[in-house]
């Protein structure tokens, strides 16, 4: 087997439907099988997918076991020479599954790869592309220094600013939405740390696969990610998650490095950052309005020319039945503004999937 692709799934059967169809598409004339793992969705996910998608894996698990442990389930029990870690929100293209298996397939001393992430906007996603959360770089995060530097080298090592989003680079942190991995390397440096529930481990990860000796990647193919779907259901839980993950990964690896003060102080921020965060989601979830946007339909005879004359509809609406999704992601990417919002639906479910 070349491939093996994980997906892990809570609560977004539709998100979900239309990333397999994708990924079918991609892995078209490949040899690969295809995981999901249901961290008991509750919502008939698997039911509903199953009929579907007869040649996909599916584990349905009796609760939510969290992303690294349901991650490891299939990793294990799956034999690709490669295994992609892939997030149900996301669509990739045509060509993005071979380009990438070819890439690692000419660097064999490659341990890791990801991609550039687009998110609904088509707008580059800065955590494509990230160093490690050392000391500095965790303050210069924490702290905003970062933004009010993007493209520092000294400032901004978190996100690598400085580095250019068309080209192959060197890069330290793989996303956990697409992080594709050599077997050799796992089974050298182990699986993810079941200890961090959802958020960071990928960090982690990526950490030991570069003190395994092994080199990890960033490779310019885009695909989009319709960012936090999987996890906004359960907001205080996940962005406590999402914020203590970095603070474990500090204990882990630099606990006993530092004095106490630097050491309080980071968790001091930590701790703010989390507070803050949750009290701007309780605020944008209290303007939020559920009036659904008005949409136009992108039909791709008329051409590229149609999204930029969509000045009055500013919700694309996208059949992924009647475009690849190789010139959608090249359409978005020339697009790449707040203005305007894909939005995806197929013929089979008519479901529209929106951020």
């Amino acid at each position: 087997m070349k491939l093996s692709i994980v997906i892990v799934n809570y609560r977004v059967p539709y998100f979900l439907e239309q990333c397999l169809l994708s990924v079918q598409k991609s892995g078209q004339g490949m040899d690969m099988d295809i995981w999901v793992v249901d961290n008991n969705s509750g919502d008939g996910s698997v039911e509903y997918l199953r009929s579907r998608f007869p040649t996909v894996h599916f584990i349905a698990n009796e609760e939510n076991i969290g992303f690294s442990r349901a991650n490891n389930q299939a990793i294990r029990i799956s034999t690709g020479e490669y295994v992609l870690l892939l997030n149900p929100d996301t669509l990739i293209g045509e060509s993005t599954l071979r380009t990438v298996v070819d890439f690692m397939d000419a660097h064999p001393h490659a341990g890791g790869l990801g991609v550039k992430m687009l998110n609904a906007h088509g707008q580059f996603l800065p955590e494509s592309k990230r160093g490690f959360p050392s000391p500095w770089v965790s303050f210069c995060k924490l702290s905003g220094l970062n933004k009010l530097f993007p493209r520092s080298r000294r400032f901004n090592g978190y996100h690598l600013g400085y580095l250019s989003h068309d080209e192959v680079h060197h890069v330290e942190v793989l996303a956990g939405a697409f992080m594709l991995m050599r077997r050799k390397a796992l089974d050298e440096v182990g699986l993810l740390d079941e200890r961090f529930f959802m958020y960071g481990e990928d960090i982690d990860l990526s950490y030991r696969l570069v003190q395994g000796g092994y080199d990890n990647f960033y490779y310019p193919t885009p695909i989009l990610h319709y960012k936090g779907e999987s996890s906004s259901v359960t907001d205080v839980k996940y962005l406590r998650s999402f914020h203590g993950a970095m603070g474990l990964f500090f204990d882990k690896y630099y606990r006993g490095k530092l004095n106490p003060l630097a050491h309080g102080l980071i968790n001091l921020i930590i701790q703010g950052r989390t507070q803050l965060a949750l009290a701007l989601r309780h605020f944008k979830q209290e303007r939020k309005t559920e009036t659904p946007p008005v949409m136009q339909s992108w039909h791709p005879s008329e051409g590229d020319a149609s999204i930029y004359a969509l000045h009055n509809h500013s919700h694309i609406l996208v059949n992924t039945d009647e475009v690849t999704c190789d010139h959608l992601l090249a359409t978005m990417e020339k697009v790449a503004d707040r203005q305007h919002t894909f939005h995806l639906t197929n013929n089979v479910s008519g479901r529209i999937v929106s951020p």
